[in-house]
This record gives C-alpha cells, structure tokens and sequence, in this order.
C-alpha cells in the first residue's frame, strides 16, 4: 500500500514509514475498544488521523515546512538566483467566432420578384438595392389614398374659413352709422348687422357739355365753388362719362365726377358748382357720400363680442362683430381628424410602396441568397437571402462568476484557432454584461470580443481565448516555493534573520514583499536585489516524515491538524496573485 509518491520518486521509505505508523494507530485504538474505553468518535479520528497523516506527507514533499522547525534528518538546499521575467496572469476559454453583424432579409409582402442585382459572395454596401417586386396594386392603392388625401384637406380648408367669418370685418374706411344687432342675438348668414358710410371724401357729379367734356381727364384739378357760401374748395376728377346726356335746355352734356375731401361741414344738402381748367360746369350738382353701404355676416353663429360703437370709424380690415358656434368648432374637428386619416392613410401607403423596394440594411457579404427574379414571393416574412458583415470578427467568452472582476472593457486578448493554424490574433474586449446566467450553481457572465485582422478566419471556426488579467515587464522573481508562508526567504550569505528565526549555516532569513505570482514564479517588490542566491531547501525521504512528526501528528491526535498547516485553505504569500488554474479560496500551493 502506497499512500503519496514525491515528483522524483525519493519517498519509498517515507510511504513505508506512513504505512506502519497508521497500523500502529489503528491497533492502539481495537486494544483500547476490546478494553471498552473507545467510543465511535475516537475510531472515525483514528480512520482520519491515516488520511491526514497521508496527505501531510504528501504535501510535505512539495512545500518546505516551517522554517523554525527542527529537521531530524539531513537538509539540503538548492542554490538559484533571483532574476528578473516577464511574468503574465491569464484567463483561458473557448468560443465561436461569429461575424460582426448578420441579417436576413425578409419580405413584408407577397408578390412577383421582377429583378435581383445581386449574387452570393457579392459585397453590399447599406441601402443598395437587392430586389424589386411587383407593386402595381400598391400604386393604385396609393393613388386613391393621395385623392383622399387633397378632398380633406380643401374640406378642412373650407371649414376654417368658416370659423375666420365669424369675425365680422369692415371692408371699406368710414364710421359706423348704425348697429342693428346686441350681444346674445342669433345671426344668420347673409344678415345685415350694420351700416357705414365714408364721410371723408365727398362726391360731386356734374354736367358738362359734351366737347368740353372729352378734353377733361381723370386725375385733372378742379376748382368747387359752394352754392351757399361760394367757398371754393379743391377736388380731383375721378371719372368722365363716355354716355351723352340732353340737358332741358337740349344741351349735350357729359357727366364729370369729382372728389372733394370733406373739411368736416359739408353734407349731402349742399349743392355746388365746377371748373377744370377752363371748362366750366352745364349746372350745378349735390355732393354725395364716396361711399355708403351696410355690413352682412358670412356666417351663423350668436353676436359674442361688438367691438364698434355707432360713430365709430372703421378701415378695411377691421373686425367689427365676433361671432361664436358650437357647430363650426365641430365641423372643424370632425374636418381636422378626416384629414389626419387620410394623412395617415396616404403615409402608410407609401411604406407600403416602400417594402416592394428591397434594400440592404448593413455594409456585408452575401452568404446565402434564397429568391431569384422570375420567382414569386407567396408568404411575407421569407427570408430571402443572409448578409454578414465581416469587416471584423466577434467572440463570446463565459466568465466565471469568480473571475469576472479581473476582466474589463479594453483589455487585450490572444486569440488562436486550430483551423487558422499557429497564427495568434489579436483582439479586445468591447463589452462584459452584467447580466449573468446560472446553470448547476455556477453563474457565468459574457464577454465580447472583437477581432479586428480577421485574415484566415471564417464565421463558425472554434477559437482558444487567453485573456491577460495582468502582467508585468522585467519583474524581480523568485519561484514560489521559495517563498515561506510567513513572508521570508533563506537567502544565502551572511546576515542576520528576523527574531526567532534560525537559518542553516551560511544562509541567513529575509522578510520580502511580494507581487503578482504564476504557477511558478512570483515577483518580489521588496526585500531582495537582481543576482542575490536564495536556498530552496530540499528535505530526503527518510527524515522529512520524522520532521512533520513531531508537529502535524500531535495536533491531529488532539482533534486538529498543525498550525500553519491547511487550515483556512493554505493561503499564498501577502500580496501574491492567484494564477489562472490554480485552487479557489487561496488553495494554489507552492511548488
């Protein structure tokens, strides 16, 4: 029975050494039991005690014991040089490597397919036209939406001018003679709610013979002269009849009207005479106003608002009366909404129109193409042919939910593929979710990677991951198991230990700092200089079970293993590393 082998095969004795101590265990303990004083307790411990007093033996041959422990046998020790590496912690795996982006093109319509300009392998840039289908009912479909369309928009237009009568406007500049409706009253359209009259320009019409009438012209001075008070006053032709007139006295006469402003007095009872240049009027004539006439709605509704008092003047323009009615501010929402729909109709029409025309949605390369022209397209949402894009690559990577601190957006990746031969590529990690996924209570997180040199890979080809999680360039190393677990070295040479310690005849102890660790080397930030020589000591199998005995098989016989032995995991030096591989909760021993 053989219960632990070192690397190099030196242990034979020290099995044999473990094996009769375990019989001498489990004879003591069926003495004590054939005696009555042993309880099932005991007997499991003593079944534990040979398990333990294995695995101490065990790991004894891979890690030295306690540096102030006593040796029983002889000790030698391995003379190496602390020296300066490259060291690197990584994080292994294996993904698929897929495109950066793929789509299928589908169809959102049925119909015949008219022309495709494309092949498989054929690269495609975004927007390029890939197949033109049938739509000649869609443009009949569309062309109706678009008469639809400008019928609700003349109706919504027609209705607003309904909405703007119901301000009632002056459309000439006077006063306000009279009002003949009050707030509250219903008016109909077409009602005469006022009348006006221009009182600032007074006309005068008056007869003049007929040939001296054809050398007058509009726009000519004339001279008025008033009948009552034989004032003159100024005043411009504003029109010359071309009908002749026979006067009472058989005279041939022409009518001349003139405009004359009014100073303020002058009335329709005033009577005048004229001349224009040397023409003299046939007989005098009354002034009228240039303009007088009443104010009609356009629309129905109730008088909600006067805003001109009688006397008041008014100008083109000017509102005079507000109307209000329930029923045209229905008719123009009833009118606003009809023309919404038929917007809306004519809109989706056109994206209809729109899906006959099958265009690219991504820059890529053809990879599978389904439908040909000639071919009919019976069911929407056929896929019609695939599109990668592979102007890079991309690669999910499952974290460990363990390590998934150590890896970030940025870092660096190595990259192989047994398809792709030795060559490494060379990508970089652009996403890590924070979405998880657990199976059998372990929770995984993914990770991008993209790959920008894509030369000899294709879509689907398995690849190895190696993600550096640190590294560091010409770092003073010393290999781990020379590293004791209470932070010193055996450093060779003259020199003092720290207190309590007792180095082997030319060598002295030396408390280091430690950094980053691999499986083999570990770096050392403090303590230590490039080209000092270390002693890794290296126990022979014949005194190296005596050495432990004294220490791990006491304790264990008191219900525990040794202190300093595995309790708590058996922890790496301070400030070390765990490196990729190695036991969780500080579980990577020393080599």
């Amino acid at each position: 029975m053989s219960v632990f082998k070192s690397k190099k095969d030196k242990a034979s004795n020290t099995a044999e050494a473990v094996e009769v101590a375990a019989a001498k265990g489990i004879a003591s303990d069926m003495d004590k039991k054939a005696k009555g004083k042993v309880t099932k307790k005991k007997i499991i411990t003593a079944a534990v005690l040979v398990a333990a007093i294995a695995l101490v033996g065990a790991v004894a041959v891979r890690f030295m014991g306690n540096p102030s422990s006593k040796a029983a046998g002889e000790v030698s020790y391995n003379d190496v040089a602390v020296e300066k590496r490259d060291l690197t912690v990584t994080l292994s795996g294996s993904g698929t490597i897929m495109p950066a982006d793929s789509y299928t093109v589908t169809s959102l319509v049925e119909g015949e397919i008219l022309s495709d300009e494309f092949e498989e392998g054929d690269i495609v840039y975004e927007d390029t036209v890939l197949y033109s289908i049938d739509s000649s009912d869609a443009s009949a479909t569309l062309e109706r939406a678009q008469i639809s369309l400008n019928q609700s928009q003349r109706s919504y237009e027609n209705t607003l001018e309904n909405i703007e009568n119901l301000d009632i406007k002056a459309e000439n500049t006077g006063i306000i003679t009279e009002l003949m409706v009050e707030e509250g009253d219903k008016v109909n359209a077409g009602q005469t709610v006022a009348s006006f009259r221009d009182s600032g320009t007074m006309t005068l019409r008056l007869p003049f013979s007929s040939d001296d009438a054809m050398n007058i012209h509009k726009g000519d001075t004339a001279v008025v002269t008033l009948d009552s008070s034989f004032e003159t006053l100024y005043g411009t032709v504003s029109k010359v009849s071309g009908v002749d007139n026979v006067s009472a006295s058989n005279m041939i006469t022409r009518d001349v009207t003139i405009e004359v402003s009014n100073p303020g007095a002058l009335g329709t009872s005033q009577s005048a005479t004229a001349m224009v240049g040397n023409y003299a009027c046939a007989a005098a004539g009354t002034f009228q106003y240039r303009k007088e006439g009443v104010i009609t709605a356009k629309a129905s509704g109730e008088v909600a608002a006067i805003h001109v008092d009688e006397g008041g003047e008014i100008y083109d323009g000017k509102v005079i009366i507000s109307l209000s009615s329930d029923d045209i501010d229905d008719q123009i929402q009833s009118a606003k909404d009809s023309l919404r729909n038929a917007e809306l109709s004519f809109e989706s029409q056109m994206d209809i129109l729109d899906n006959y025309t099958i265009t690219s949605p991504i820059e890529g390369t053809v990879i599978e193409k389904y439908y040909k022209a000639g071919d009919n397209i019976s069911n929407m949402g056929s896929p019609l042919c695939v599109i990668y894009d592979l102007s890079y690559m991309e690669i999910t990577l499952n974290i460990d939910e363990l390590d998934i601190g150590k890896v970030e957006e940025g870092q660096k990746v190595k990259i192989t593929a047994e398809a792709a031969g030795d060559k490494v590529y060379e990508g970089e990690i652009t996403k890590v979710s924070i979405q998880g996924a657990t199976s059998g209570g372990i929770t995984v997180y993914p990770a991008t990677i993209r790959i920008d040199e894509t030369e000899g890979l294709l879509p689907g080809m398995n690849a190895d991951i190696e993600i550096v999680i640190e590294s560091a360039e010409s770092a003073l190393t010393v290999p781990v198991s020379a590293v004791n677990r209470n932070g010193t070295v055996l450093v060779k040479g003259e020199g003092t230990s720290p207190e309590g310690m007792t180095a082997p005849s030319g060598y002295h102890y030396v408390e280091v700092k430690t950094g980053m660790a691999t499986e083999d080397y570990i770096e050392i930030t403090e303590g230590l200089k490039e080209g000092d020589i270390i002693g890794i000591q290296q126990r022979t199998a014949s005194n190296m079970f005596e050495a432990m005995g004294n220490v791990a098989v006491n304790n264990m016989q008191q219900g525990g293993m040794a202190q300093g032995g595995f309790q708590g995991g058996g922890n790496m030096p301070q400030g070390a590393v765990r490196p990729s591989g190695g036991m969780q909760n500080g579980g990577g021993m020393p080599r």
